[in-house]
């Protein structure tokens, strides 16, 4: 589910427009994701919110600080996955790879 934004643009309230690179997009209410302490403080002003870039390195939104938000958690926002279900399949997926790999190298 890695994709990355391609395109940002802040909106009044906290949104933010996302694009990503297969062309999904929507608005998300950034409250909803993140708490406005630590590294995330300065975003409750306004002005400095909408400074919101895209870092093309990391395939994610940043800010001059360094605040950054973890684009899949992102993707999932705008395409109303939930995460914990997402997480849990991903995680059994990789278990269920996993002992395929290893019965597979023990077989040899």
């Amino acid at each position: 589910m890695l994709k990355d934004i391609i395109e940002a643009n802040p909106l009044e309230g906290y949104n933010l427009y996302l694009k990503f690179e297969d062309e999904v997009h929507g608005v998300i209410n950034i409250t909803e994701i993140i708490e406005f302490t630590g590294i995330f403080a300065p975003l409750t002003d306004p002005a400095y919110f909408a400074t919101v870039t895209v870092n093309p390195d990391l395939g994610t939104i940043c800010w001059d600080n360094g605040a950054d938000i973890d684009p899949v958690v992102l993707y999932a926002k705008v395409c109303h996955i939930n995460l914990e279900d997402y997480f849990q399949q991903k995680n059994q997926g990789f278990q269920r790879k996993s002992r395929e790999s290893f019965s597979e190298n023990i077989s040899d």
